[in-house]
Formats: structure tokens, C-alpha cells, sequence
């Protein structure tokens, strides 16, 4: 009896969570040197089995509240079924410029195809061509994979497949497109933003800029990663699945540099229907990033004007939200600790969340402000409940070298609404 499928529900950042995607890192995160760190996007080098046991840390905590999606064997039931899997061989090829391993990957099982479409495939230095170019790999790694928020966007029924600013990375939505599409798991509206824009559209969109902050209010990040370009088109697509009510967009205008503001999720998470955590210097008191309010009714655009700041942008908007400041009150540890992603915290329900144990000085602001702290091994051996107000610390000395906390690491397929 095939199993029904899950049909994606998500209008907002903190409902109680029901089912989530995730990919566990695997050997694409050490399939690479120093020389090509750069094109990874990564800060360093990844140590795999510390990452690996750091990862099993948050995996566990999901396995106790929600229901688990893993992306490798995902593709694998899309690489079953033969038309999807010489659709989806032959578009990376041809994006890649790797027509010529077609062939070779089409002979492999799915499980031996899925491992080289993410860990990646080495190139034949059987030409001069080859020879002369120089690259180890005819398809590269997926270093970045294990992010899973950024390659997709779920909002209400739908799914935005995400185009992606960095070339390297674009492999991870064509990949997310089809598993959404034709794994046979999921129910829901695909919308892929790479159809339709050439090769240098200006287009670009990334889930860690994408909040859903209520079924009606949007907040984006506009920064390296996602262009003002990419916001129209998201609103675009909004209006045309939504051509009647009102709603609003918030756009919060992000450095692009240094790399710790890759995304917006990167200084402002929500917490709770009152509390949110924030980077202080840019979200409260930037003067030189605006935060701009864009009101949308009955399918079109009625007002653009700018907002004192992001908090100030929903207090309008009926939410009312208290500060949890990452890295406490002093300056010196707000950096640090944001750098390492202390504001990167991921919702399984309201006022429930879960962060990195490295951020000691966040960690002591939200328990200032209720929140109690829980270890993830002690909620995963079931020595604690959660229950309540509460943090749940993850280990974190290697996961962030690669950019990012718990809401990149995480995909959320359903959540259940929140009484605002």
C-alpha cells in the first residue's frame, strides 16, 4: 500500500513543528582542499566525524518532535523512476557542462547515483581537453547541502525552488525541485525560480533570507544572497497564488559583508509569538540598512515606505515583540557570538527552540528571558522533557564552519498554526 502523501503547511517561523527535511553531512563536506574552500563558501575545512556527531546531536532532538524527511533517500525514489531520472541526470549535465558523463551516470543504481550527484564525481583525464582544464571533478561536491533551508521555500501549500546567487550551489535546488516533484512524498504547489531567467539574471533568492513570520506577513532579507530583483519576482509569485486579501512584505536590507550576514536568519529568528532573537547593532539601530514596509491588496502593490526597523515594521502589523539580544549586552560578544551563529535558532514550537551550546552569552540572555536551558543528550536519553520555555543547546565547534546554525539546517515541512 503506497503511503499517502504530505502535504506541506507552513504559515509561520514558530508553530509546533510536524515534519522537517533534513540532510545529515556526509562525505561532500571533506571533498575538498584549501584551494577550493572559497568555492565551497566555507570558512574552513570541516572535521566530518565532529561535524557528523555535532549533527546527530540536532537530528535526535527533531527525531523526539516531528517527523523526519532525509534528502538522500528522497533522491533516491526520484532516481527510481527512469523518465524523472534522465530528466533530472540530463539537466545537470547540461548545466554543468558534464554532457559527456551522462552515459556513465545512467548506468549507475540509484543509491551509487545519488551518492555522486552529492558527494560528487570525479572527472576522466582520458583527453587533452580534460587534462589541460585541470579540475579534479567533473561534478563538484555538494559542500553546502547540509543546509537545507537555503535550496527551497515552503509557504502554506507551496514550494518556491530557490535560485540560487551561487553557481556551486545551484545542483541543490535542481535536486530539491525534483525530489518535491517526484519522490511521491509530498502535496504541494512547486514554483521553480530558475525556469524562465537566463544565466546572468539578476534574479537570486535564498531560504535563509525567506521568513515566514505569519500566513500574511513576509520578511525578507535583501543582501548577496538575495537581490531586490529576486524579491519582486517572489512577490510576483505571491500575488499570482494569492490574487485576493491583503498582505505585507518587510524587507530588511543586510551587509554584504562580512560573511557571518550571508542571510537575514543570520541576526533575526523568532522565538515565541512575543520574542524574538536579534543582532542588535543592525536590527535596532542601523541607520545605514533600511527596513522597508510593502503593503499588497487584491493582487497589487498599494504602498512601499521605510520603517524605523524590523520590530517597529510588525508592531504595526499586530506583532508585538520583545528582544532577546544575541551575544548579551556587550559589544565585543554580540560579534563573536553572532559570528557563530547565535542568532541562528530554529522554532519546534513556540517559545521552544533550538541553538548552539558555543554561545554562552546568548544562552545567558535567554535565560533572562525565561527560557531554560536544556542540553540536546539529555533531552535525546530522556533524562529532560522539553516542556515550557526552553533552549536546547546543540554542539557547535565544527557545524559552523560552515556557515550557519540550526534554521539553515532545517526544512520545515508542516507546522501547526499558531494563535497569535
Amino acid at each position: 500500500m503506497m503511503e499517502q502523501a504530505l502535504k506541506i503547511d507552513i504559515s509561520s517561523e514558530i508553530g509546533r513543528l510536524g515534519a522537517v527535511m533534513l540532510h545529515t553531512p556526509g562525505a561532500e563536506v571533506e571533498n575538498m582542499t584549501p584551494g577550493n574552500v572559497q568555492r565551497a563558501l566555507y570558512s574552513d575545512i570541516l572535521n566530518l566525524a565532529i561535524a557528523q556527531k555535532e549533527y546527530a546531536q540536532l537530528y535526535g532532538v527533531l527525531s523526539k518532535v516531528s517527523r523526519i524527511f532525509e534528502v538522500r533517500p528522497l533522491l533516491v525514489k526520484v532516481l527510481d523512476r527512469p523518465d524523472r531520472r534522465e530528466e533530472l541526470v540530463s539537466r545537470i549535465c547540461r548545466s554543468e557542462n558534464a554532457v559527456q558523463y551522462y552515459g556513465r551516470l545512467m548506468e549507475m543504481d540509484s543509491e551509487s547515483l545519488a551518492k555522486a550527484l552529492i558527494e560528487g564525481l570525479p572527472a576522466e583525464i582520458n583527453t587533452l581537453t580534460a587534462y589541460l582544464k585541470d579540475e579534479y571533478y567533473a561534478l563538484y561536491p555538494l559542500y553546502n547541502f547540509y543546509f537545507t533551508r537555503d535550496a527551497a521555500v515552503t509557504h502554506g501549500d507551496s514550494v518556491l525552488v530557490c535560485r540560487m546567487a551561487n553557481r556551486v550551489r545551484m545542483r541543490e535546488s535542481v535536486i530539491m525541485d525534483a525530489i518535491y516533484r517526484y519522490s511521491g512524498c509530498f502535496d504541494c504547489h512547486v514554483t521553480d525560480a530558475n525556469v524562465c531567467h537566463s544565466e546572468d539574471s539578476r534574479v537570486t533568492m535564498e531560504g535563509g533570507d525567506i521568513l515566514v513570520i505569519r500566513d500574511d506577513v513576509l520578511l525578507l532579507g535583501n543582501g548577496i544572497r538575495t537581490s531586490s530583483q529576486g524579491i519582486d519576482y517572489m512577490m510576483e509569485q505571491f500575488i499570482r497564488r494569492h490574487p485576493e486579501g491583503k498582505f505585507n512584505v518587510i524587507v530588511q536590507q543586510l551587509p554584504h559583508s562580512p560573511e557571518s550576514f550571508i542571510h537575514l536568519d543570520m541576526v533575526f529568528t523568532m522565538l515565541d509569538v512575543d520574542t524574538c532573537m536579534v543582532f542588535e547593532p543592525l536590527v535596532l539601530h542601523s541607520a545605514q540598512y533600511r527596513t522597508i514596509c510593502i503593503g499588497i491588496a487584491d493582487g497589487k502593490v498599494k504602498s512601499i515606505r521605510q520603517e524605523d526597523n524590523i520590530l517597529k515594521a510588525l508592531g504595526k502589523l499586530g506583532i508585538d515583540l520583545r528582544p532577546v539580544i544575541c551575544g548579551g549586552d556587550d559589544e565585543w560578544d554580540q560579534e563573536r557570538e553572532q559570528w557563530h551563529s547565535g542568532a541562528n535558532s530554529f522554532c519546534i514550537a513556540p517559545g521552544q527552540i533550538i541553538t548552539y551550546a558555543r554561545n554562552i552569552h546568548t544562552l545567558e540572555a535567554l535565560d533572562s528571558n525565561g527560557f531554560r536551558i536544556i542540553p540536546a543528550d539529555e533531552i535525546i536519553s530522556g533524562k529532560k522533557e522539553i516542556g515550557g520555555r526552553c533552549a536546547i543547546t546543540i554542539a557547535g565547534s565544527e557545524l559552523p564552519r560552515g556557515g550557519g546554525g540550526a534554521r539553515c539546517m532545517t526544512m520545515p515541512l508542516v507546522r501547526e498554526p499558531v494563535l497569535w
